[in-house]
């Protein structure tokens, strides 16, 4: 019996922790709800900030702390600044001095950096003097400061910089992609763009492959073609630089759930993979499909399609950006979308339900 209360109470303690919540905002208090669109931790609060890796930092009278998704205090509010907690660290301000501490609230010591970042992939960058490094959580530096700029990590990787020639490095500082290229673009799975001298083409691994005519492409993200630019018309290219939907649209967004929205004779529609039209262009704008497998459209609001075009939520609403996604697309996130409404922010479900049936002042997105 004791066995099983200890688990129990581990997976509890589990779900709590992965359970994500949304900062809203009703009349001049702030709380969180989760996604029944209840209060798990009441509107208590003049000011905070969205939850992240766990913790989120609220502020009573004028000193920030954190607050575990169980709304009780972690960390005693001390602080006059505070950013957000990532890979266990947290960067802020008391007595005019930027420091790191962990979740304990205990004050961590890091290599000298004329500025403070965030951590991101587990490490966090250093400035020194014109230069940018990295450091571990271990406060070991992993990169020396010999670069002029170092864009955030995402998935291990950066995009670095050093006198006007870019390539991409991990959080050890292996250089994946060579320092030589005039721009480059984010890489994941093993793919990137990159523009050499005037040409643009696509790096596989450490291979460049000119693309023929392009004079743009944008980032691959986790699907196997990118939109790219020729001649002012957008088409898509595969990883290995070739075209296989010409350029003929005026514009056009990242494929998802196999289709991509294309703008073509002043309206928005969806193409497939072989370049044909699966739903028409009708529409003034059209985001990215989310994998929740709808996608925001305007007609004259905002609503949302599923992928053989049906209307599944009427267009009675504004779409906030969504961060969450690689397009940042405008709609649903992990079943989620925030919308607002005469005014007021609020949440719909993928059925097109009000969480809670409740509206509010502001509202952000979920975290966890």
């Amino acid at each position: 019996m004791k066995k099983i209360l200890v688990i129990s109470l581990m997976i509890l303690g589990q779900s709590v922790f992965a359970q994500e919540l949304a900062l809203v905002k009703e009349k001049a208090k702030i709380g969180y709800i989760d996604k029944s669109g209840n209060y798990s931790i009441q509107p208590n609060y003049d000011a905070a900030k969205d939850f992240s890796d766990g913790l989120a930092a609220v502020k009573i009278k004028d000193s920030w702390g954190f607050i575990g998704k169980d709304g009780k205090m972690v960390i005693e509010p001390s602080f006059s600044r505070t950013r957000d907690f990532n890979d266990g660290f947290c960067a802020v301000e008391r007595d005019g001095a930027w420091f790191y501490i962990d979740k304990k609230g205990e004050k961590q010591t890091m290599p000298y950096s004329d500025k403070i970042y965030d951590f991101t992939s587990g490490v966090a960058f250093m400035k020194v003097g014109n230069k940018v490094g990295a450091f571990d959580k271990a406060g070991k530096v992993t990169i020396r400061a010999e670069y002029d700029v170092i864009k955030p990590f995402q998935n291990g990787y950066a995009r670095a910089s050093q006198n006007g020639m870019w390539g991409i490095i991990d959080t050890n500082g292996k250089v994946i992609v060579p320092v030589e290229y005039k721009d480059v673009g984010e890489y994941v799975n093993g793919v990137t763009w990159a523009q050499k001298e005037k040409a643009y083409g696509v790096i596989d691994g450490s291979v460049f492959t000119v693309v023929e005519g392009a004079d743009k492409i944008w980032d691959f993200g986790n699907q196997t073609l990118t939109y790219a630019k020729r001649n002012g018309k957008v088409g898509f290219v595969d990883k290995t630089g070739k075209w296989i939907i010409e350029p003929k649209f005026a514009k056009a967004r990242a494929f998802n759930q196999n289709l991509a929205p294309v703008f073509e004779g002043g309206k928005w529609g969806y193409i497939n993979k072989e370049g044909n039209y699966v739903i028409e262009p009708m529409y003034s704008d059209a985001e990215v499909f989310s994998n929740d497998n709808l996608a925001a459209v305007k007609g004259k609001n905002w609503g949302f399609i599923d992928t053989t075009g049906k209307v599944v939520i009427p267009m009675d609403y504004e779409i906030s950006v969504s961060f969450g996604f690689n397009e940042k697309n405008k709609g649903f996130n992990n079943g989620v979308s925030r919308v607002k409404k005469s005014g007021k922010w609020g949440f719909l479900d993928t059925k097109g339900n009000l969480l809670g049936n409740k509206w509010f002042y502001n509202a952000e997105l979920f975290h966890n």
